[in-house]
Protein backbone atom coordinates (compact mmCIF):
# COMPACT_ATOMS: atom_id res chain seq x y z
CA UNK A 1 0.00 0.00 0.00
CA UNK A 2 1.14 3.68 -1.08
CA UNK A 3 1.16 6.32 1.40
CA UNK A 4 0.34 9.46 0.58
CA UNK A 5 0.95 13.24 2.52
CA UNK A 6 -1.79 15.77 1.13
CA UNK A 7 -0.59 19.03 1.51
CA UNK A 8 -3.09 21.45 0.78
CA UNK A 9 -5.83 18.88 1.54
CA UNK A 10 -9.04 21.50 1.87
CA UNK A 11 -8.42 22.88 -1.94
CA UNK A 12 -9.36 21.59 -5.21
CA UNK A 13 -6.52 19.52 -5.71
CA UNK A 14 -6.43 18.13 -2.58
CA UNK A 15 -10.21 17.05 -2.13
CA UNK A 16 -9.84 15.02 -5.53
CA UNK A 17 -7.03 13.53 -4.53
CA UNK A 18 -8.72 12.16 -1.27
CA UNK A 19 -11.89 11.82 -3.42
CA UNK A 20 -9.10 9.66 -6.15
CA UNK A 21 -7.62 7.58 -2.36
CA UNK A 22 -11.45 7.22 -1.11
CA UNK A 23 -12.12 5.55 -4.47
CA UNK A 24 -9.18 3.01 -4.21
CA UNK A 25 -8.50 2.00 0.42
CA UNK A 26 -6.94 -1.15 -0.98
CA UNK A 27 -4.28 0.92 -2.65
CA UNK A 28 -3.60 3.85 -0.87
CA UNK A 29 -3.64 5.34 2.73
CA UNK A 30 -3.13 8.97 4.12
CA UNK A 31 -0.38 9.55 6.30
CA UNK A 32 -0.23 13.35 6.43
CA UNK A 33 -2.67 16.05 5.80
CA UNK A 34 -1.78 19.47 5.94
CA UNK A 35 -4.76 22.57 5.56
CA UNK A 36 -4.72 26.23 6.22
CA UNK A 37 -7.58 27.46 8.47
CA UNK A 38 -10.53 25.50 7.17
CA UNK A 39 -10.77 23.14 10.58
CA UNK A 40 -14.22 22.02 10.09
CA UNK A 41 -13.32 20.18 6.65
CA UNK A 42 -10.26 18.81 8.18
CA UNK A 43 -11.94 17.31 10.94
CA UNK A 44 -14.16 15.49 8.40
CA UNK A 45 -11.17 14.48 6.73
CA UNK A 46 -9.50 13.24 9.92
CA UNK A 47 -12.22 10.92 10.80
CA UNK A 48 -12.56 9.68 7.19
CA UNK A 49 -9.06 8.77 6.51
CA UNK A 50 -7.18 9.02 9.93
CA UNK A 51 -4.18 10.34 9.12
CA UNK A 52 -1.00 9.45 11.29
CA UNK A 53 -0.39 13.42 11.60
CA UNK A 54 -1.70 17.02 10.70
CA UNK A 55 -0.36 20.32 9.85
CA UNK A 56 -2.43 23.27 10.02
CA UNK A 57 -1.32 27.07 9.06
CA UNK A 58 -1.55 28.61 12.69
CA UNK A 59 -1.68 27.79 16.54
CA UNK A 60 -4.80 28.33 16.81
CA UNK A 61 -6.24 25.70 13.69
CA UNK A 62 -3.75 23.13 15.36
CA UNK A 63 -5.06 23.78 18.65
CA UNK A 64 -9.00 22.96 17.98
CA UNK A 65 -8.07 19.73 16.13
CA UNK A 66 -6.39 18.54 19.11
CA UNK A 67 -8.98 19.18 21.31
CA UNK A 68 -10.77 17.33 18.88
CA UNK A 69 -8.14 14.47 18.90
CA UNK A 70 -6.23 14.11 21.36
CA UNK A 71 -4.37 11.20 20.11
CA UNK A 72 -3.23 12.49 17.07
CA UNK A 73 0.09 14.21 16.26
CA UNK A 74 -0.86 18.19 15.12
CA UNK A 75 1.38 20.51 14.39
CA UNK A 76 1.37 23.77 12.68
CA UNK A 77 3.63 25.97 11.03
CA UNK A 78 6.06 26.12 8.21
CA UNK A 79 8.97 23.82 9.77
CA UNK A 80 6.21 21.22 10.22
CA UNK A 81 4.78 21.67 6.58
CA UNK A 82 8.13 21.41 5.56
CA UNK A 83 8.67 17.93 7.49
CA UNK A 84 5.48 16.70 6.55
CA UNK A 85 6.78 16.72 2.62
CA UNK A 86 9.49 14.13 3.73
CA UNK A 87 7.11 11.19 5.66
CA UNK A 88 5.04 9.36 2.78
CA UNK A 89 5.98 7.37 -0.21
CA UNK A 90 4.15 9.81 -2.54
CA UNK A 91 4.07 14.06 -1.44
CA UNK A 92 1.02 15.91 -2.90
CA UNK A 93 1.98 19.23 -3.08
CA UNK A 94 -1.49 21.58 -3.87
CA UNK A 95 -0.64 24.30 -1.99
CA UNK A 96 -1.52 27.45 -3.92
CA UNK A 97 1.22 29.84 -4.79
CA UNK A 98 4.61 30.62 -3.79
CA UNK A 99 4.11 29.27 -0.16
CA UNK A 100 4.50 26.04 -1.99
CA UNK A 101 8.20 26.39 -2.94
CA UNK A 102 9.64 24.91 0.46
CA UNK A 103 7.44 21.52 0.31
CA UNK A 104 8.57 21.26 -2.77
CA UNK A 105 12.32 21.35 -1.88
CA UNK A 106 11.82 19.28 1.21
CA UNK A 107 10.14 16.44 -0.64
CA UNK A 108 13.15 16.42 -3.49
CA UNK A 109 15.42 16.67 -0.79
CA UNK A 110 14.17 13.44 0.84
CA UNK A 111 14.00 11.84 -2.35
CA UNK A 112 10.18 11.35 -2.66
CA UNK A 113 8.20 10.98 -5.51
CA UNK A 114 6.34 14.50 -5.39
CA UNK A 115 2.84 14.58 -7.02
CA UNK A 116 2.94 18.37 -8.14
CA UNK A 117 0.03 20.53 -8.31
CA UNK A 118 2.06 23.86 -7.00
CA UNK A 119 3.47 24.80 -10.32
CA UNK A 120 4.88 27.87 -8.78
CA UNK A 121 7.96 26.06 -7.32
CA UNK A 122 8.83 25.43 -10.69
CA UNK A 123 8.48 28.52 -11.75
CA UNK A 124 10.13 30.76 -9.47
CA UNK A 125 12.11 28.17 -8.15
CA UNK A 126 12.97 26.79 -11.33
CA UNK A 127 16.82 26.98 -11.11
CA UNK A 128 16.93 25.83 -7.77
CA UNK A 129 14.28 23.05 -7.88
CA UNK A 130 16.55 21.49 -10.87
CA UNK A 131 19.79 21.54 -8.84
CA UNK A 132 17.93 19.89 -5.77
CA UNK A 133 16.05 17.47 -8.06
CA UNK A 134 18.98 16.62 -10.19
CA UNK A 135 21.12 15.85 -6.67
CA UNK A 136 18.34 13.51 -5.25
CA UNK A 137 17.39 11.54 -8.87
CA UNK A 138 13.67 12.49 -7.14
CA UNK A 139 10.86 12.30 -9.32
CA UNK A 140 8.35 14.75 -10.16
CA UNK A 141 4.62 13.92 -11.18
CA UNK A 142 2.77 16.89 -12.74
CA UNK A 143 -0.22 16.68 -10.89
CA UNK A 144 -2.18 19.25 -14.02
CA UNK A 145 -3.73 18.11 -17.29
CA UNK A 146 -1.51 19.83 -19.74
CA UNK A 147 1.90 18.48 -18.49
CA UNK A 148 0.48 15.34 -17.11
CA UNK A 149 -0.61 15.01 -20.75
CA UNK A 150 2.95 15.88 -21.90
CA UNK A 151 4.11 13.14 -19.55
CA UNK A 152 2.24 10.63 -21.01
CA UNK A 153 2.93 11.67 -24.16
CA UNK A 154 6.75 11.42 -23.85
CA UNK A 155 6.49 8.63 -21.83
CA UNK A 156 8.04 5.98 -23.97
CA UNK A 157 9.25 8.12 -27.14
CA UNK A 158 12.23 9.49 -25.61
CA UNK A 159 15.73 8.35 -23.29
CA UNK A 160 14.97 11.18 -20.54
CA UNK A 161 11.86 12.62 -19.33
CA UNK A 162 14.03 15.33 -18.15
CA UNK A 163 16.33 16.23 -20.92
CA UNK A 164 15.36 17.66 -24.48
CA UNK A 165 15.21 15.00 -26.95
CA UNK A 166 16.31 15.31 -30.73
CA UNK A 167 13.45 13.65 -31.50
CA UNK A 168 11.07 15.93 -30.07
CA UNK A 169 10.04 19.25 -32.30
CA UNK A 170 7.76 21.00 -30.57
CA UNK A 171 5.46 20.64 -27.13
CA UNK A 172 1.94 21.97 -27.90
CA UNK A 173 0.02 22.99 -24.80
CA UNK A 174 -3.82 23.64 -24.74
CA UNK A 175 -5.88 26.25 -23.47
CA UNK A 176 -9.38 26.45 -23.04
CA UNK A 177 -9.41 29.98 -23.81
CA UNK A 178 -11.36 30.91 -20.16
CA UNK A 179 -14.55 32.79 -20.01
CA UNK A 180 -13.77 35.97 -22.19
CA UNK A 181 -12.59 33.85 -25.29
CA UNK A 182 -14.86 35.67 -27.81
CA UNK A 183 -15.27 39.21 -25.67
CA UNK A 184 -13.98 42.46 -27.24
CA UNK A 185 -11.46 44.87 -25.82
CA UNK A 186 -14.37 46.67 -24.55
CA UNK A 187 -16.28 44.24 -22.71
CA UNK A 188 -12.78 43.02 -21.00
CA UNK A 189 -12.59 46.60 -19.52
CA UNK A 190 -16.01 45.76 -18.15
CA UNK A 191 -15.19 42.39 -16.25
CA UNK A 192 -16.27 41.81 -13.00
CA UNK A 193 -14.44 39.04 -10.45
CA UNK A 194 -18.17 36.87 -10.72
CA UNK A 195 -17.51 36.79 -14.36
CA UNK A 196 -13.79 35.63 -14.29
CA UNK A 197 -14.35 32.90 -11.93
CA UNK A 198 -17.15 31.56 -14.40
CA UNK A 199 -14.41 28.90 -15.91
CA UNK A 200 -16.48 26.82 -18.81
CA UNK A 201 -15.19 23.53 -18.36
CA UNK A 202 -12.98 23.11 -15.20
CA UNK A 203 -13.47 23.54 -11.56
CA UNK A 204 -11.07 25.06 -9.89
CA UNK A 205 -9.97 27.49 -6.91
CA UNK A 206 -10.16 31.12 -7.50
CA UNK A 207 -6.68 31.96 -8.01
CA UNK A 208 -6.11 29.78 -10.45
CA UNK A 209 -9.33 30.40 -11.62
CA UNK A 210 -8.42 34.28 -12.17
CA UNK A 211 -4.80 33.25 -14.36
CA UNK A 212 -6.95 30.77 -16.84
CA UNK A 213 -9.43 34.18 -17.61
CA UNK A 214 -6.51 35.91 -18.38
CA UNK A 215 -4.40 33.04 -19.58
CA UNK A 216 -1.64 33.47 -17.23
CA UNK A 217 -2.26 30.08 -16.22
CA UNK A 218 -1.17 29.17 -19.60
CA UNK A 219 1.66 31.55 -19.41
CA UNK A 220 3.38 30.07 -16.16
CA UNK A 221 2.77 26.80 -17.71
CA UNK A 222 4.67 27.11 -20.42
CA UNK A 223 7.21 28.09 -18.01
CA UNK A 224 7.06 25.04 -15.95
CA UNK A 225 6.83 22.65 -18.88
CA UNK A 226 10.23 24.28 -19.62
CA UNK A 227 11.91 23.55 -16.53
CA UNK A 228 10.16 19.55 -16.28
CA UNK A 229 11.03 18.63 -19.83
CA UNK A 230 14.26 20.38 -20.71
CA UNK A 231 12.20 21.97 -23.91
CA UNK A 232 13.22 25.30 -25.13
CA UNK A 233 10.92 28.25 -25.28
CA UNK A 234 10.92 28.14 -28.84
CA UNK A 235 9.74 24.82 -28.82
CA UNK A 236 6.40 25.56 -26.76
CA UNK A 237 3.45 26.54 -28.25
CA UNK A 238 -0.31 27.26 -26.91
CA UNK A 239 -3.02 26.46 -28.53
CA UNK A 240 -6.81 27.18 -27.76
CA UNK A 241 -8.99 24.17 -27.70
CA UNK A 242 -12.41 25.15 -26.11
CA UNK A 243 -13.81 21.67 -25.46
CA UNK A 244 -10.24 21.03 -23.21
CA UNK A 245 -10.60 17.84 -24.25
CA UNK A 246 -7.09 17.39 -26.05
CA UNK A 247 -4.71 18.18 -22.76
CA UNK A 248 -1.66 18.64 -24.76
CA UNK A 249 0.53 17.04 -27.70
CA UNK A 250 3.68 16.43 -28.77
CA UNK A 251 5.11 17.43 -32.37
CA UNK A 252 8.19 15.03 -33.35
CA UNK A 253 10.70 15.68 -36.19
CA UNK A 254 8.89 13.19 -38.59
CA UNK A 255 5.65 15.90 -37.73
CA UNK A 256 4.13 12.74 -36.10
CA UNK A 257 1.91 13.99 -33.06
CA UNK A 258 0.90 12.19 -30.18
CA UNK A 259 -1.71 13.68 -27.80
CA UNK A 260 -3.83 12.95 -24.37
CA UNK A 261 -7.26 13.10 -24.65
CA UNK A 262 -9.84 12.79 -21.86
CA UNK A 263 -13.02 14.54 -20.38
CA UNK A 264 -12.11 17.39 -17.95
CA UNK A 265 -11.37 15.72 -14.38
CA UNK A 266 -8.37 16.57 -12.55
CA UNK A 267 -8.85 13.00 -10.65
CA UNK A 268 -7.22 11.25 -13.66
CA UNK A 269 -3.91 13.35 -13.48
CA UNK A 270 -3.96 12.57 -10.23
CA UNK A 271 -4.62 8.96 -10.17
CA UNK A 272 -1.48 8.81 -12.74
CA UNK A 273 0.60 10.79 -10.34
CA UNK A 274 0.05 8.74 -7.79
CA UNK A 275 -0.02 5.20 -9.58
CA UNK A 276 2.86 6.30 -11.72
CA UNK A 277 4.05 4.29 -13.45
CA UNK A 278 1.47 1.80 -13.49
CA UNK A 279 -2.47 2.39 -13.90
CA UNK A 280 -5.52 1.60 -12.37
CA UNK A 281 -9.00 1.12 -13.50
CA UNK A 282 -11.40 4.05 -13.38
CA UNK A 283 -13.46 5.72 -15.67
CA UNK A 284 -12.94 9.53 -14.50
CA UNK A 285 -12.79 11.33 -18.00
CA UNK A 286 -13.88 8.59 -19.56
CA UNK A 287 -14.76 9.80 -23.78
CA UNK A 288 -18.24 8.51 -25.07
CA UNK A 289 -16.99 9.12 -28.22
CA UNK A 290 -20.39 8.80 -30.20
CA UNK A 291 -21.04 12.50 -28.72
CA UNK A 292 -18.16 14.12 -29.58
CA UNK A 293 -18.61 15.46 -32.91
CA UNK A 294 -15.89 18.13 -32.99
CA UNK A 295 -12.44 19.60 -32.13
CA UNK A 296 -11.96 23.09 -32.54
CA UNK A 297 -8.47 24.41 -32.04
CA UNK A 298 -7.26 28.51 -32.71
CA UNK A 299 -4.63 30.77 -32.11
CA UNK A 300 -4.81 32.34 -28.64
CA UNK A 301 -5.23 36.73 -28.96
CA UNK A 302 -2.19 37.82 -27.45
CA UNK A 303 -3.19 41.20 -28.29
CA UNK A 304 -6.39 40.98 -25.82
CA UNK A 305 -4.25 38.71 -23.32
CA UNK A 306 -1.01 40.05 -22.78
CA UNK A 307 0.01 37.66 -19.97
CA UNK A 308 0.92 35.00 -22.01
CA UNK A 309 3.57 37.09 -24.35
CA UNK A 310 5.00 38.44 -20.09
CA UNK A 311 5.56 34.42 -19.30
CA UNK A 312 7.55 34.12 -22.42
CA UNK A 313 9.29 37.07 -21.81
CA UNK A 314 10.11 35.89 -18.25
CA UNK A 315 11.14 32.86 -19.22
CA UNK A 316 13.78 33.64 -21.67
CA UNK A 317 14.95 36.20 -19.05
CA UNK A 318 15.47 33.42 -17.29
CA UNK A 319 17.25 33.10 -13.76
CA UNK A 320 15.13 34.68 -11.12
CA UNK A 321 12.78 36.70 -13.54
CA UNK A 322 9.94 33.74 -13.30
CA UNK A 323 10.10 34.93 -9.78
CA UNK A 324 9.34 38.26 -10.41
CA UNK A 325 6.38 37.39 -12.76
CA UNK A 326 5.13 34.99 -10.34
CA UNK A 327 4.99 37.31 -7.62
CA UNK A 328 3.82 40.19 -10.00
CA UNK A 329 0.60 38.00 -10.85
CA UNK A 330 -0.13 36.56 -6.91
CA UNK A 331 -0.38 40.20 -5.86
CA UNK A 332 -2.42 41.51 -9.27
CA UNK A 333 -4.59 38.65 -9.04
CA UNK A 334 -5.34 39.08 -5.12
CA UNK A 335 -6.05 42.84 -5.39
CA UNK A 336 -8.10 42.21 -8.49
CA UNK A 337 -10.16 39.42 -5.90
CA UNK A 338 -10.21 42.47 -3.26
CA UNK A 339 -11.39 44.97 -5.87
CA UNK A 340 -8.70 47.13 -5.54
CA UNK A 341 -8.01 47.03 -9.55
CA UNK A 342 -9.77 46.06 -12.98
CA UNK A 343 -8.83 42.80 -14.45
CA UNK A 344 -7.58 44.57 -17.64
CA UNK A 345 -4.48 46.22 -15.00
CA UNK A 346 -3.40 42.64 -13.92
CA UNK A 347 -1.49 42.46 -17.08
CA UNK A 348 -0.29 46.10 -16.39
CA UNK A 349 0.61 45.53 -13.30
CA UNK A 350 2.88 42.75 -14.13
CA UNK A 351 4.36 44.85 -16.82
CA UNK A 352 5.58 47.61 -14.93
CA UNK A 353 7.04 44.70 -12.33
CA UNK A 354 8.49 43.25 -14.69
CA UNK A 355 9.96 46.32 -16.31
CA UNK A 356 12.06 46.62 -13.18
CA UNK A 357 13.78 43.39 -12.62
CA UNK A 358 17.04 43.45 -11.50
CA UNK A 359 18.30 40.25 -13.28
CA UNK A 360 19.77 38.46 -10.37
CA UNK A 361 21.38 35.12 -10.77
CA UNK A 362 19.70 32.29 -9.00
CA UNK A 363 22.36 30.96 -7.52
CA UNK A 364 20.93 29.44 -4.33
CA UNK A 365 17.62 29.03 -2.71
CA UNK A 366 17.16 32.95 -0.75
CA UNK A 367 17.83 34.46 -4.14
CA UNK A 368 14.27 33.03 -5.35
CA UNK A 369 12.75 34.16 -1.85
CA UNK A 370 14.94 37.90 -1.92
CA UNK A 371 13.54 38.35 -5.45
CA UNK A 372 10.30 37.19 -4.68
CA UNK A 373 9.79 39.63 -2.15
CA UNK A 374 11.64 42.38 -4.13
CA UNK A 375 8.79 41.79 -6.77
CA UNK A 376 5.89 41.92 -4.58
CA UNK A 377 6.85 45.15 -2.89
CA UNK A 378 6.86 46.81 -6.35
CA UNK A 379 3.99 45.15 -7.63
CA UNK A 380 2.35 46.62 -5.06
CA UNK A 381 3.82 50.04 -5.50
CA UNK A 382 2.69 49.87 -8.96
CA UNK A 383 -1.22 48.92 -7.69
CA UNK A 384 -1.13 52.54 -5.45
CA UNK A 385 -0.17 54.49 -8.16
CA UNK A 386 -2.96 53.22 -10.38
Amino acid sequence: MTSVAVLGSTGSIGTQTLDVIRSNPEDFSVEVLAAGTSTDLVMKQIEEFKPSSVVMANVESSERIKSEFDSLEVYHGKEALEKAATQSDVIVNAIVGFAGLPVTLSALRAGKRLALANKESLIAGGPIVRKVRESTNAEIIPVDSEHCALHQCLRGNVVNLREPSESVKKLLLTASGGPFREWTKDQLRQVTVEDSLNHPTWNMGPKITVDSSTLMNKGLEIIEAHELFGIEYEQIDVVVHPQSIVHSMVEFVDSSVIAQLSMPDMRLPISYALRYPERGQASWGEIDWRALNRLDFEKPNEDLFPCLGLAYEAGQMGETAPAWLNAANEIAVESFLQGSIDWIQISEVIQHTLNECDGNLAEVENDIYAADKKARAIATAVIEKL
